[in-house]
């Protein structure tokens, strides 16, 4: 909650922060061969994560891989922010999900 309210200005609990590294060394991530640069932080928060996957009755660890994933999409630029953006940011992290047979989590 302190993350979430320092940061975002919402003070109350979420279950996962992106902090996108915000240097110009990303705009080159897929221009050349050289290694993946520093994509950014993710803090998650461990007691929302396991109250989340036990009220919404799925394993806690395929919402934490929910989790992981949408996060590394938002390091990557994507949002949600707009309903346009957030459908596209829902399809990929639903087909990246079935890719390893985890369940929708938006159903």
């Amino acid at each position: 909650q302190n993350l979430n309210r320092d940061f975002i200005a919402h003070d109350k609990p979420t279950n996962v922060l992106s902090f996108p590294n915000e240097s110009d060394e990303f705009d080159d991530l897929f221009e050349n061969d050289k290694a993946l640069p520093y994509l950014g932080d993710i803090a998650m928060a461990y007691e929302t994560l396991k109250s989340e996957a036990e009220v919404q009755n799925k394993p806690i660890k395929h919402h934490f891989i929910h989790l992981l994933i949408h996060s590394i999409l938002h390091l990557l630029g994507y949002d949600h922010i707009k309903e346009d953006e957030a459908e596209e940011m829902e399809d990929l992290e639903i087909n990246m999900l079935a890719m390893i047979d985890i369940k929708n989590p938006y159903l």
